[in-house]
């Protein structure tokens, strides 16, 4: 993990403005939160450099990639390989988000495929991974709240 600071209330300022106009300019910014040109320039380099910032291919929809379906797999793994397992998980291009978890399950991967038939070829690579046990799979029917982070940066910002 980055060593990521917390983020304050001007820059949670400065990033409710970019995501009102994700385009602004460092000037255009400062002139709208009237602050100094360099402050808003330096806060979005230590932003970005710091890890606090994710990269802007995060943003992309997957349907966008014709890869409309979304699941959630459970995965168990043998606790001897957990180390190459996850490894050789990291590699499939799918697998667009994975959380070590406590439970029945070890890991819980997000993916995104095509189709039901695209995403039982992903379970069945998934399961031809040295140290993967078994798979769980729940598909997303549709997605009834996308990851939403603009009402904590408004509590943030000191605008709730």
């Amino acid at each position: 993990m980055l060593n990521m600071h917390r983020v304050d209330s001007l820059d949670a300022r400065i990033l409710l403005a970019l995501d009102q106009d994700p385009q602004g300019t460092v000037l255009s910014l400062s002139r709208q939160l009237g602050v100094a040109r360099n402050t808003v320039h330096a806060r979005l380099r230590r932003l970005l450099s710091d890890g606090s910032l994710g990269p802007f291919s995060q943003r992309v929809r997957m349907d966008a990639l014709g890869l409309p379906l979304i699941a959630f797999i459970s995965i168990a793994i043998s606790q001897s390989a957990s180390e190459e397992a996850v490894a050789a998980l990291r590699v499939i291009p799918e697998i667009i988000e994975m959380h070590a978890t406590t439970g029945d399950a070890d890991l819980l991967a997000k993916v995104a495929a095509r189709d039901p038939a695209d995403l039982h070829r992903l379970t069945n690579r998934m399961l031809s991974i040295d140290g993967v046990m078994r798979t769980s799979t729940a598909m997303s029917l549709v997605e009834v709240m996308p990851l939403r982070t603009l009402p904590l940066l408004e509590a943030a910002a000191g605008d709730i």
